[in-house]
């Protein structure tokens, strides 16, 4: 908002954001600050903007709840402002909205729309901040103290935009940067020279983090930094320095200026020297009289883009940059600029970006060749003279500007811009296989067939594994010739060619290139060759290459999927008899392997199962070739995310085999094996064939392999899916895996600690196991995780710490160990899976804790924030929030505390609710509740008797007995007792009268009891 929103983000017209990455980013970024505002900041989320923000939306009547008022089209908050307007009011396809909690409502209804509901708001609103808090925000003068607050976490806000909008533009402005601060540092040596520069000055002194001194507002563009340099011959020059190259703007004098003081001014150029000898013909006339020098430090040398080292002899130390400013002229002149110094052993050239400038002439050339006839010692220093007519015909060359030179492609990844930057650091010393692989490229592009072959095999001898043999393949134009190779009719040059691109396209560099040049739709195209040494190389390279999502795509738009499943026809065999039998057995593998890569996209996996993979991996699943399994069982538990292999795994029987190679040595079979079974798990059917076929142990001595992490998290995950069965808990107590599991709860990754915390909540179900985890010490470290941030493993530690408060001594621990504190901390979580749980795990917590209602209340603004939690749109959230009231409210101090937190009127509003577990709870909720003050009458008033009516309807017992309670409960008000006998009431309850539920039967008999008192009081004071 505020600067990120007019200068920041990027705009295509007056009202469009640009879809660019780090608009993107922005817009999520401002729709998690509105979520939030509301559970951190209440009070400002309150706060009624001074105009409403208006846009139009895709959202209906149809997603909001009965919280709104709603009449036909048009929605309406209850609430209003000071004026009578509705906070939120839609009347589509517009909406309005006056304050931050109705906003964050709103998004929470539009839920998987909520992004193109914050962009249409934040492009129909281009300066929300004056809609916010009025135009006193110009004059910094807030009339409230709750607005100034507002403004400092819009502000706040503000600052985060533009640190995420710079981070998008950070990792190549931070190279720029450096080389252009060398390229300043270089002519500062020049400043006060008569014959160059008066000065090169910074608009400002503050350097940030990535390098840049532009304000953050220009680095989202480009900017790296602004200069004023001050030439003899004419007027200051004002320069904007970019990562697309330089340019003179509009006037920038100071940073800050006006946005359009910051324009281009003419063309754009390669760098500054160019620049100046563009615009200054003083400057251009003599520059080529200077020399140039190096530091000595090794490092800077490499790093410098203005020199060049050509020799690695010692030499004196020069000074720094700043150092040479300090210095008069002449005095610089002869100590950073002279003639050879005694014991300088260091060769120096003029720099590339120099050179590019034609400022070399062929006197420096001859006089180069003079010095070396006369000096034959190789550590001479050289002082270079340029023609000044050399420059003039060269120093007005302008770089392009067009988006190719300069934009980067969005679909590089930070992987590829890392490996790129560690190959530049060791750009300078390769070895001689680097130099050797390229000359052999060389042949191989101009030489004939034979020469191609012993070219290919040549390449073969070389270490392919190790990466410099890799780029430099890539570096020598390799790649275009090993694929052009394959378009050839020539089996042994295809084959060689395949060789190669196997084990290069390990390098993630490689594989990308392989597939930007078109090679996954000559490999797919190979895989209806009957040639298998052919097929079998084209899968394995497509393995390799497969690992991003578009090159995924590709082979499935190219129709690769259907043909790699037809490589796994394949009949597993023992022992094959034949080198045929063989062959077809490694294109099996070949094909599973290149499946495995390509199976973890959605879309591919199904198109994997029609193409039929499935009773072929069936098959090979009982191969007892270990190198056959791995891929197999992986392309298996990668596909088992969905719901149709789920059921294809158990139907095809599969299980049994999964099972049975749980006990093979071979730890990655047994990881992926794990990982099947952990997915396919959820079913009931799944786990009892588990048990069936001796799985159980099996998964518990995997639990042995503490080192290998993934080995470990797989285990463990299929133990915690096998335990949601209650016979199963029992099989495993037989091993000792309750104990084995309380031990892997620290100093383990988060993926194992999710699910040994899943399985111990799991098996805290029987109370004999909540006394084990206690007395093997596992209640400790599970209270210490709920300070963690992973949302997953709060989930289960919730689940797991709450199933174990339902014992005394268990509670007694966690209350000592401050756990209940932590649990209610939870709830503030904007995680909605997270709130549940904590929830559901306060709830055992109350009724087992000594002093429940004082713990409670113990806890400041506990009680207000769970009670605000009923605002929530989750359904489960609201199911268990709902349980902890019914809690709660039986101390009758705490009930007085969220009555006056407006606990009745919020329980009313859920009435209406179809949901039988949540009608439930709340059910309980409401008979609680009424035994305070005057809440009886107020549930009424707040139309909540007539729904809770309807529940009597239901058909779970659980609702009837919670519903018959609740009705007692508020029969002892007279109106609910007329509205309970308009609503029907009477016949329904005495049919549960002669139910075997005890509780249910009372609580009837006593609700029609005091409807019929009621009833004989009305007739007598009628009739007397």
């Amino acid at each position: 908002m505020g600067v990120a929103l007019t200068r920041a983000a990027q705009w295509t017209g007056p009202a469009r954001l640009k879809d660019t990455p780090a608009n993107e980013a922005l817009v999520r970024a401002v729709a998690a600050f509105v979520e939030q505002l509301g559970s951190r900041h209440p009070r400002e989320a309150e706060c009624v903007f001074q105009e409403p923000l208006r846009w139009r939306t895709a959202l209906g009547a149809s997603d909001f709840q009965t919280e709104y008022d709603i009449s036909g089209p048009t929605v309406q908050s209850r609430e209003r402002d000071e004026a009578g307007r509705p906070l939120l009011h839609l009347s589509p396809p517009d909406v309005s909205v006056l304050t931050f909690s109705q906003l964050s409502e709103l998004l929470q209804v539009a839920e998987n729309k909520k992004l193109e509901e914050v962009r249409a708001c934040l492009e129909a609103n281009r300066d929300p901040l004056v809609q916010i808090l009025g135009p006193e925000i110009e004059q910094k003068d807030m009339p409230s103290e709750l607005k100034s607050r507002l403004l400092a976490l819009l502000q706040q806000l503000d600052s985060d935009l533009l640190r995420l909008s710079i981070e998008h533009v950070s990792p190549n402005a931070k190279k720029s940067s450096e080389a252009l601060k060398s390229e300043v540092e270089l002519l500062w040596t020049f400043c006060g020279d008569e014959n160059l520069l008066k000065s090169v000055k910074y608009t400002s002194d503050y350097v940030f983090p990535n390098g840049c001194r532009s304000p953050p507002w220009r680095q989202v563009h480009g900017d790296i930094c602004h200069l004023l340099v001050q030439p003899y011959d004419i007027e200051v020059l004002h320069i904007t320095c970019s990562i697309s190259g330089v340019f003179l703007n509009m006037g920038v004098t100071q940073e800050g200026a006006e946005e359009s003081m910051y324009d281009r001014r003419g063309d754009l150029y390669e760098g500054l020297v160019s620049l100046l000898a563009a615009t200054s013909p003083h400057f251009a006339k003599n520059v080529s009289r200077q020399d140039f020098t190096v530091l000595e430090d090794s490092s800077s040398t490499q790093n410098n883009p203005h020199v060049e080292s050509v020799d690695t002899g010692n030499c004196g130390q020069a000074q720094r940059p700043d150092e040479h400013r300090e210095k008069n002229v002449h005095e610089k002149a002869r100590q950073w600029l002279g003639p050879n110094k005694p014991g300088c052993t260091k060769k120096l050239e003029p720099s590339s970006k120099w050179s590019k400038l034609g400022l070399s002439s062929p006197k420096w050339e001859a006089e180069k060749k003079k010095k070396m006839r006369k000096t034959p010692q190789p550590d001479v220093r050289r002082k270079t003279n340029f023609s000044g007519s050399s420059l003039h015909g060269q120093s007005t060359q302008r770089i392009k500007t067009t988006s190719d030179d300069f934009s980067e492609s969005s679909s590089e990844s930070e992987e590829d811009e890392e490996l790129t930057e560690r190959r530049t650091e060791t750009n300078s010393d390769l070895p001689s296989e680097y130099w050797q692989i390229q000359k052999l490229v060389k042949y191989m592009k101009w030489g004939n067939q034979t020469a191609t072959v012993i070219v290919l095999c040549a390449l073969r001898d070389f270490n392919l594994a190790q990466e410099t043999c890799q780029l430099a393949i890539r570096d020598a134009g390799g790649l275009e010739v090993l694929l052009n190779l394959l378009g050839t009719e020539e089996v042994k040059c295809m084959i060689g060619s395949l060789m190669i691109l196997k084990e290069i396209s390990r390098n993630s560099q490689n594989s990308k290139a392989i597939a930007d040049l078109g090679g996954l739709q000559t490999m797919v195209d190979i895989l209806d060759s009957p040639n298998k040494d052919l097929k079998c190389l084209a899968a394995e390279t497509i393995a390799n290459v497969a690992k991003f999502r578009k090159d995924r795509r590709s082979v499935r738009k190219h129709g690769g999927i259907s043909r790699l499943v037809e490589l796994l026809d394949c009949v597993p065999d023992p022992s094959p008899s034949t080198l045929q039998k063989q062959r077809d057995v490694e294109v099996a593998r070949c094909g599973a392997l290149a499946l495995w890569s390509c199976s973890k996209s959605t879309k591919n996996k199904e198109a994997v199962r029609r193409a039929g993979a499935i009773p072929l991996l069936a098959r090979l699943l009982k191969s007892p070739h270990e190198n056959m399994l791995i891929p197999v069982v992986a392309t298996l538990q990668e596909c088992a995310s969905e719901p149709s292999y789920r059921v294809a795994i158990q139907t095809e029987g599969m299980i049994e085999d999964l099972v049975k190679n749980l006990s093979r040595e071979n730890q990655e079979l047994q990881m992926h094996c794990a990982s099947a079974i952990f997915k396919c798990a959820q079913d009931k059917r799944t786990r009892d064939l588990v048990q069936q076929y001796g799985g159980l142990e099996p998964l518990v001595s995997l639990l042995s392999h503490s080192e290998n992490k993934q080995l470990l998290a797989a285990s463990t995950g299929a133990i915690w899916k096998c335990s949601l069965s209650m016979e199963n808990v029992a099989k495993f107590e037989e091993y000792n895996t309750l104990e084995i599991l309380v031990k892997l709860l620290t100093n383990q990754p988060e993926e194992v600690l999710v699910n040994v915390a899943g399985a111990l909540g799991e098996f805290a179900r029987k109370p004999a196991n909540r006394v084990t985890i206690n007395n093997c010490g596992g209640i400790p470290p599970l209270v210490n995780l709920l300070t963690g941030t992973n949302q997953a493993l709060l989930v289960n530690v919730t689940c797991a710490l709450g199933a174990c408060a339902s014992e005394s001594k268990c509670m007694g621990t966690i209350d000592s160990l401050d756990g209940v504190r932590l649990l209610w901390s939870l709830l503030k979580n904007p995680n909605p899976d997270v709130q549940a749980s904590a929830a559901w795990a306060i709830c055992p917590c109350i009724e087992n804790a000594k002093d429940a209602g004082e713990m409670v209340r113990s806890f400041v603004g506990g009680l207000e924030l769970i009670v605000n939690l009923l605002k929530s749109s989750h359904l489960e959230v609201l199911t268990s929030v709902c349980a902890a009231i019914g809690n709660i409210a039986k101390d009758k101090e705490n009930l007085a505390i969220i009555t006056d937190h407006r606990v009745v009127p919020m329980l009313a509003k859920l009435t209406h609710t179809n949901d039988d577990t949540l009608r439930r709870y709340l059910a309980g909720a409401v008979e609680h509740c009424c035994t305070w003050g005057t809440n009886c009458a107020m549930f009424g008033e707040e139309g909540a008797v007539a729904p809770l009516v309807r529940y009597l309807k239901s058909t779970d017992p659980a609702v009837h007995q919670a519903t018959a309670l609740a009705l007692y409960q508020l029969s002892k008000d007279p109106n609910n007792c007329i509205n309970m006998y308009e609503n029907g009431v009477v016949k329904p309850l005495v049919d549960m009268m002669g139910s075997t539920d005890e509780v249910l039967q009372e609580a009837a008999a006593r609700c029609v009891r005091n409807i019929r008192l009621l009833a004989l009081a009305n007739e007598k004071a009628r009739y007397g």
